[in-house]
């Protein structure tokens, strides 16, 4: 690990320092060679929501609490990408503020994958969902389109689960970090995906997930994609969130039709009504992809 990812990853796990407080600083010192510098942070003072914010980053940043986390990562095989890597999608570093570090754990080559597709949709997925991610699945997978959700109980749970039974390869993005898998039905899931896929967090290791981080999360979802697929969802729903997100970024919206009267589906067709494509078969998808 180089110098300047060892410092940008202690300043992002500084309480109080946010991805605004994190431009500024690198605006003002592009290497953050004097981020140690005792009162480096005060002139960034009125970033912070209070002094007791900032009191807070000045002791995490001059401790050697977070320093020593981040040395036993590659003991664990957790790798570190800042947004100046080379490894970093480019997709994901064309988007409204990028994560600036991704914890990766697995195969990073799937992050240079031609086209990645979002597949995402309700946690209380039914039959007809299920069906639906196994007659698309054999032929995305046979076209090499990589498969990225967010290890979510129900469409994403059964979208990263297909992917590896017909042979494909899926990328996770969580909420939380490594340690800390939600939901834990999913940790054996998660723990193949470290050895054989790829697993994303932008949050450490060893953070707890918490309800404002799945938000953040669709963006990185819908952000390292090159199109968005709401396999079901209801009128309010997460995977709005990610279609929202991936439409703002310029990206492709797929949503699948369904039953009027079934209140899973029924913010895919409202998605479809706002223009999103409707999606029959999987060479509805492969169309645009190729197109792409």
């Amino acid at each position: 690990m180089d110098e300047f990812t060892r410092r940008l990853t202690h300043l992002q796990q500084c309480r109080g320092i946010g991805w605004k407080t994190i431009y500024h600083i690198l605006k003002l010192n592009p290497t953050l060679s004097q981020i140690y510098d005792h009162n480096f942070l005060h002139q960034f003072s009125t970033l912070f929501k209070s002094p007791a914010f900032l009191n807070s980053a000045n002791y995490d940043l001059q401790a050697d609490t977070i320093p020593k986390k981040i040395m036993h990562y590659e003991k664990n095989y957790i790798k570190i990408i800042t947004v100046a890597d080379e490894c970093y999608p480019q997709r994901l570093q064309e988007t409204f503020q990028p994560p600036w570090i991704l914890y990766a754990k697995g195969n990073l080559a799937l992050l240079k994958s031609k086209h990645c597709l979002a597949v995402v949709g309700s946690r209380q997925a039914t039959s007809y969902g299920h069906k639906v991610i196994h007659n698309l699945f054999p032929k995305l997978i046979m076209n090499q389109v990589v498969i990225v959700s967010g290890l979510a109980a129900g469409i994403d749970t059964i979208a990263h689960e297909t992917a590896i039974k017909e042979g494909g390869r899926t990328i996770g993005v969580i909420a939380g970090g490594f340690s800390h898998i939600y939901p834990k039905e999913n940790t054996a899931l998660a723990h193949y995906m470290m050895r054989n896929h790829l697993l994303l967090s932008e949050y450490a290791p060893d953070s707890k997930p918490e309800k404002w981080q799945f938000p953040q999360r669709n963006r990185i979802i819908s952000g390292i994609s090159s199109a968005t697929l709401v396999v079901q969802a209801k009128k309010r729903s997460g995977s709005l969130i990610t279609a929202s997100t991936a439409l703002n970024e310029g990206r492709d919206v797929f949503a699948i039709p369904g039953n009027v009267a079934d209140p899973q589906s029924e913010g895919t067709n409202e998605l479809i009504q706002k223009g999103a494509k409707l999606i029959m078969k999987a060479e509805d998808i492969l169309e645009e992809l190729n197109y792409k």
